[in-house]
Parts: structure tokens; C-alpha cells; sequence
């Protein structure tokens, strides 16, 4: 990464497991994206495969079952799989930074050798549960409660909007709790739940506009109760270190929607070669031409804001402004260029079978889940002193 910042040109390791990425998406991903989009099924094919090229493992140590490597290098496959199919994109991205980072980040070494390996090897996902019914971007607003029973937390209350929750190889939850009360404020610890537990109940999926082939549920908790030592991290600091962790993940977020703008050019470039209209390519006309130049403008810009957030971040210098202006630059990006490119292909662009559309139903997604927008806004206003 320091290589890149000095020269502009990414290392050898880098280039190679982008190309990797990229020829899997295609070979592999694109072929079966709209059947499983138009089923709402889970890729769990798409899944094994990216298991056996070790990208669950790629920012983990080899000693937990990694790949050794790095955030960037997670960022850069993100990018690779969100130009042709946002929900494996998501799959991999919440699988490994909010199922797995959590419990490197702040588990025990029990907790790390007993999950590590399992998430790491994509044999296992795990989900991230912190959004309430009645708490979206008011994260702090949990309601759901855990108290400790006879060295057992018991815990009660609702999540919604969870990815990975639901699959069949879904194998661990981690929640964000009231676990009591400090000076008057609540305390909010993060617990790990196993899958199943009993009195943990994974409710239907939802019915969502885009992302159709991402697993996500809502889900209830009713007197589930795990060992005390399922506290992962300090008490108190779940809430805390979530927000860490959602820094991070707001860079893999801008990494994936960098993908899907860029996946809109492409679209749209090859489209615009092979249609015609009157008598000629539209790739001819100029306000074609001017429409796609500005396209790539805005991929190219997300991409360098999201790897100077990743840089930040490996460098262990502060980062949380950076990543909030990465995800804010990438996600508007990628709706952005999605709805260019369904103006590119005209009728086409509303029908599914194109890849445009797709990412048209996707990409909104984007400027909402792991902080809006505004969300985003506010931090940045925060961190340059207002």
C-alpha cells in the first residue's frame, strides 16, 4: 500500500488477487447473478467458491485459518464482486468485517480460536446485530436487554435488517445489549450467540427491492441465554467498539459501491458500442460520450477516496473522517452512475436481464446501510470542528 501511495501503481500481490477477483466474478458470479436475483435464493454456490479462494480469510492472521493479508486487500475483491453482483459483494463484505472482524478485533483468545478459523474459511458466516425497529442511524438507542442469570446472559428484545442471518451455514450472531446503567446512561455491551440457540428465532426474509439474492432478516430474542463469557470485549464498550467497527466497514462499503459505479461504465461503454441509433453507434454522440466520461469521473474518485481511507487505516493514523467521506463519495457514486447508465440503455435499462438494472435496484442500498448519508455528513461536519 505505502508502494502505491509513492508510485500510483499498486503492488504485484494486489494487481494478482484483483485479476483473481475479477476473472472469478466473471466466470463464476455473473452467470448465475439474475437467477438468483429473480429467486431471492441465496448464492450458496458463489459462496463456496470465494470459501475455496480464501477471500473470508484474506484481513486475518494465518494462525486463525487466514490468508494473511490486509483490509485493502479485502477492499479491492469487494470492488472486483460489486461491479457484477452487489449481493455477493454484501455477502462477503458483512461476513468478514461485521461477522468476523468483531470477535479479532475484540474476542478473547478462546473466542478467536474457537471462531476465527470457522468465519475465516467461509465454512461459516457470521452476522452483525445492531439495528433495532425502532433505532436505525440512533444507534445508541438499543432497547434490547441482557442481564446475567446464574453465570448466564439472558437476553431479550429484536434486530432488524441483519445480513447473513438466515443461511444455512449462519452460525453465529453477535448483539449489541443493554446489559445496565453508568451515571445515568445505558451501558451497552456485545454479546456472541450461537446459531441455534434456543429462544433465538430468525424471522422470515424480507421482500427487498434490491440485494434479492442477500440473505436478511429480522430477528427476535426471547430468554436466550449463553454463557457469561460470551461478552465479547469489555462490558459497556459494545457500543463503543461497533462504531470501530463500522468505521472499517465504511471503507469495504465504499470499496463495494466503487465497484458498482465502475460496473455501470463498463455496462455502459459496451452498450453503447453495440447499439445504434439513427445510423450510427450512440457511442458517437456527444452527449453519450459526455455522460460516460463523467461516469468514470465519479468511479475514479470514489476509488481514490476509499483507498486513501484505507491507507489511514493501515497506517494506524486516524481514519474516521476519510471513511465517512468515502462511503458518502462511493454511494452516491454507484447511484449516481446507475441511474446514468439505465438512461443509457433506455427501455432496456428497465428490463432485468441487463446488469444496469440490477445495480439500479441495488445501489440504494448503499447510501443507507452502515450510515446514511446524513450520517455520514454529520461525522465529516464533527471532524473538521463544527
Amino acid at each position: 500500500m505505502t508502494e502505491f501511495l509513492a508510485t500510483g501503481v499498486l503492488p504485484d500481490e494486489y494487481q494478482q488477487l484483483a485479476k483473481t477477483v475479477r476473472d472469478f466474478a466473471q466466470s463464476v458470479v455473473a452467470p448465475v447473478a439474475a437467477r438468483h436475483d429473480a429467486e431471492h435464493s441465496f448464492p450458496y454456490e458463489v459462496v463456496e467458491g470465494m470459501a475455496e479462494m480464501g477471500l473470508f480469510g484474506l484481513p486475518f492472521p494465518e494462525e486463525f485459518g487466514g490468508m494473511g493479508g490486509d483490509y485493502f486487500a479485502l477492499c479491492l475483491a469487494l470492488e472486483e464482486l460489486g461491479k457484477v453482483d452487489q449481493s455477493v459483494a454484501i455477502t462477503l463484505e458483512a461476513g468478514v468485517s461485521l461477522g468476523a472482524m468483531p470477535v479479532y478485533r475484540f474476542g478473547t483468545d478462546a473466542q478467536k480460536q474457537e471462531w476465527l478459523p470457522q468465519l475465516a474459511s467461509g465454512r461459516a458466516l457470521g452476522a452483525f446485530g445492531l439495528t433495532e425497529p425502532g433505532g436505525g442511524s440512533d444507534a445508541g438507542a438499543t432497547k434490547t436487554t441482557a442481564r446475567l442469570d446464574n453465570g448466564d446472559w439472558v437476553i431479550n428484545g429484536s434486530k432488524q435488517f441483519i445480513t447473513n442471518s438466515g443461511t444455512d451455514i449462519t452460525k453465529l450472531v453477535t448483539v449489541t445489549a443493554v446489559t445496565g446503567e453508568h451515571d445515568g446512561r445505558k451501558e451497552i455491551s456485545s454479546i456472541l450467540i450461537p446459531v441455534p440457540t434456543p429462544g433465538f428465532t430468525v424471522e422470515p426474509a424480507y421482500d427487498k427491492v434490491g440485494w434479492r439474492a442477500s440473505d436478511t432478516h429480522p430477528l427476535t430474542f426471547q430468554d436466550v441465554r449463553v454463557p457469561e463469557e460470551n461478552l465479547l470485549g469489555e462490558r459497556g464498550r459494545g457500543y463503543a467498539n461497533f462504531l470501530r467497527i463500522l468505521d472499517e466497514g465504511r471503507i469495504a462499503i465504499a470499496a463495494l459501491s466503487t465497484g458498482a459505479a465502475q460496473g455501470c461504465v463498463d455496462e455502459s461503454v459496451k452498450y453503447a458500442r453495440e447499439r445504434e441509433a439513427f445510423g450510427q453507434p450512440i457511442s458517437r454522440y456527444q452527449s453519450i460520450e459526455f455522460t460516460i466520461a463523467r461516469m468514470e469521473a465519479r468511479a475514479h474518485t470514489a476509488r481514490t477516496a476509499y483507498y486513501d481511507a484505507a491507507a489511514l487505516m493501515l497506517a494506524g493514523k486516524p481514519f474516521k473522517k476519510h471513511a465517512a467521506i468515502a462511503k458518502l463519495v462511493a454511494s452516491e457514486a454507484a447511484m449516481d452512475n446507475a441511474r446514468d447508465a439505465t438512461q443509457i440503455h433506455g427501455g432496456y435499462g428497465f428490463i432485468n436481464e441487463f446488469p444496469v438494472a440490477r445495480h439500479y435496484r441495488d445501489s440504494k442500498i448503499l447510501e443507507i446501510g452502515e450510515g446514511t448519508s446524513e450520517v455520514q455528513l454529520m461525522l465529516i461536519a464533527r471532524e473538521v470542528g463544527l
